[in-house]
This record gives C-alpha cells, structure tokens and sequence, in this order.
C-alpha cells in the first residue's frame, strides 16, 4: 500500500457527489469516517473469491479466509504496538469493546466500596457500561472534573484527590468527540498504576488520527472502532495486557471459543479465541486491516498535523467571523473536532440549513448529554475534520454559517 496524499481526495470515492447541488462538504468525521476504495476494494475481494468460515475449515477457501483474518490481528498488533497479536480481540466496536472489560474484568474484580473512575467527558459509551458494573457489584462511580470554562480541559490539579487507592479501574477517551481536548494518556496511566488502578482508554477519536503506541502509553486496555478510521462499520479492536486476558473469563459463550465443551461443562481457548463467540465479522476485520495500511502509508504523524492544522484555522476563523458563536474545547493543540452553538439556533437548525449548502455537521448532544448539561447546552452543532479536507472547505463552511446566523437574525 503506498497511499500517497497527492490527489488523496480521489481515492474517496463517496467524496465526488453534489449535495442539493452543491459539491458534498463532510465534516462529520467523529461520527463515521469515509472508506478509501482500497477498503471498499477488499471487502469486494473477500467476497467475491474467499468468502468461507474461518479456523478449523480444511478447504482451500477457509484456508485462505482464516490467514487474512489473523493476518489482521497481526496487523491490528503493529497499528497498536501490542505486544504480541494475542492482546488483540475483535470486537463489534468501541462500545462492545468496553462492554467486554466491564463484564469479563468488571463483574470478577470489582466489588461493594471499590471505585470506578471517570471523566466528565466520557462518551455515553464509556459511562453507562460502567454504571451498569456499578449497579452490579455495588462499585461507586466518581468523576475526574474538566476546568470551568468552554476549554473543556480535564482538571488535573484535581486528580490526586480523586484518583485514590479505592479506585480499582480508570476509564477515560483519549480524544473527546465533542471537546476536541486531547489527554494525556501516558501521564494519566502512569498517575493510576501508581495506585494499582487498571486503565481503560477509548480511542475511537484517535485511532487512525494520530500516532497510537500501546506500550508506551502504558495503558491495560484500549478500544478502538474501525469506522472511525477509514475502515468498514461494525468493527473493532480492543487491546488488553495478556496477563490480564488470560485470567478473565469469557464474555459471551458459544462456537469458537472453547478448547472442549461437556454436556455440563465446558474448557475455554486461550485468549484472544474466548472472546470471539460465534462466526466472527471476517470481511470487516479485513478490510480494517487494509484500512491500517492505507494510513500508516500516509503517516498517522502527517495526518495528526494535517487535522490540528484545519481545526485550528477553522477555530480561529469561526471565533472572529462568526459574531456571537460559542466556541467549545481549546483554541490550540486540539483533535479535528469542532463544537460550537449559535446564539438562537437550535443545533439541529444548524445542521439541516448547512446540508442544503452541501455541508455534512452533526447536531445534538454527540453522546455526551452530562456534559452537555454541565455545559448550560442543549445541544451543539459538531464540525469535525478528517485527511481528506481542505482549507478551501472551512470557507465553505464559515460562508454557511454567515448565511445561517443571517436567517436566525431576521
């Protein structure tokens, strides 16, 4: 794969279409990336030519669909730098990735007084699989606050007096999807290992957008989700310590995850295998694996500067351009994700007047309604920016806006 940004637009197929007229404008990449034709590609292949089940088929077609399939987990490994494919399970997505830990960790570990912390900004995805965990084993939940303001930056002078001995697993998103606030991870694990607290990172908002190094961030678990990576939907990875995965039990039971089953009992295989009940999503998983190489081709140090450059620029034009608009998450070193409100508008307002501009935002609360409440929102409309935007589409974008502020003024 030698993905090059010279005319990388092209390779998005989805991308040369006109929007009630207008050319398409997609700025809703924190909900769901577009695919490269090089993934649409391998999701063709798969099915056209070896399309069978995988593991303990013996025909040609099997064999070939079982080495691409863990031919991917070796793959997922390297995006990640686990330290051996084996810390790799596949996943439906971010949100069954938690899940997962919540149930097959949680439900073993946790018990009445124990805490699980987390932050203010959690995606509802990393918040009620944990609250769920509480109401099971009587575990507290407690929250590591973000400062006043619209920054939206976690409060770390706080962290020492929340993250405490009682707390026995720290959960938190590497990058908010509604914030753009980058934490820092490495910093955050290395404070909750020094109280024996677990770590789990959801990466959906940085995977495929920056750099990921499991080893060095030194985190116990992190989730990712393929589709917002350029990969297909329903898809994902979650990377767990092996010492950890080896000692919890499985999260769903059925085919392929036993080494023997009894009538009244069963023996599970090792991990990552006791994980992966069922016929698993072979096609997707493959066409994740090539959306890995398509980015690591461009460089995900390249795209991390390209997208901070166009959510900067976009910040800084929108802030002064736009009168009146309120700005969420910092001005500076922030992801490509861009929240905002316009003072008489409803977000959803927004959003449906930009689309007939060809602009593709978000509105709404993005998963995040205690945070939108803590807020003082309702709602907020959501810009959010990828590779394959330009410069040239933030104009497109502040002239929408002038245009929609105009309509709300009269």
């Amino acid at each position: 794969m030698n993905a090059s940004w010279k005319n990388l637009r092209a390779d998005f197929p989805i991308l040369d279409q006109r929007i009630n007229g207008q050319p398409l404008v997609y700025l809703d990449n924190a909900a769901t990336t577009q695919k490269p034709r090089c993934v649409i590609d391998a999701l063709v292949r798969y099915y056209e030519r070896d399309n069978a089940n995988v593991h303990r088929g013996i025909h040609t077609l099997s064999i070939r669909a079982t080495a691409a399939y863990e031919a991917a987990r070796e793959r997922s490994a390297k995006f990640l730098n686990a330290g051996s494919p084996a810390e790799i399970v596949f996943t439906a997505g971010t949100t069954d990735s938690i899940n997962l830990v919540a149930h097959a960790w949680g439900d073993e570990n946790l018990k009445k007084g124990d805490v699980i912390l987390l932050t203010e900004m959690e995606h509802h995805s990393n918040m009620v699989p944990w609250q769920l965990l509480a109401r099971r084993t009587g575990a507290k939940l407690r929250y590591l606050p973000i400062v006043p303001g619209d920054t939206g930056l976690l409060d770390l002078d706080q962290l020492s007096s929340v993250l405490t001995p009682e707390v026995k697993i720290f959960a938190f998103t590497h990058v908010s999807n509604t914030l753009g606030v980058i934490n820092p991870a490495a910093d955050l694990c290395a404070a909750a290992k020094k109280v024996g607290a677990l770590t789990v990172i959801d990466a959906a908002q940085s995977a495929g957008h920056l750099p990921l190094d499991t080893r060095a961030i030194g985190c116990d678990f992190l989730a990712v989700s393929g589709h917002k990576m350029c990969g297909p939907t329903g898809v994902g990875v979650l990377y767990g310590r092996a010492p950890l995965l080896d000692n919890m039990p499985p999260y769903r039971g059925g085919g392929s995850m036993i080494s023997s089953v009894e009538y009244f009992e069963s023996k599970w295989a090792p991990a990552p295998a006791k994980f992966e009940a069922g016929t698993p999503n072979i096609a997707d998983v493959i066409g994740l694996a090539t959306a890995m190489d398509y980015l690591d081709g461009l460089g995900r140090e390249a795209i991390a500067r390209h997208d901070e450059k166009l959510a900067a620029h976009a910040y800084a034009r929108m802030a002064t351009e736009v009168p009146g608009i309120r700005m969420l998450g910092p001005a500076q070193h922030r992801s490509g994700v861009i929240s905002f409100a316009l003072p008489g508008a409803h977000a959803h307002d927004v959003v449906t007047l930009a689309d007939r501009d060809g602009i593709a935002l978000r509105g709404g609360h993005h998963c995040n309604q205690p945070l939108m409440r803590k807020l003082g929102l309702p709602s907020t409309a959501r810009a959010s920016f990828y590779l394959y935007n330009t410069e040239a589409e933030i104009e497109r974008l502040i002239a929408s806006l002038q245009k929609i502020q105009k309509f709300f003024a009269e």
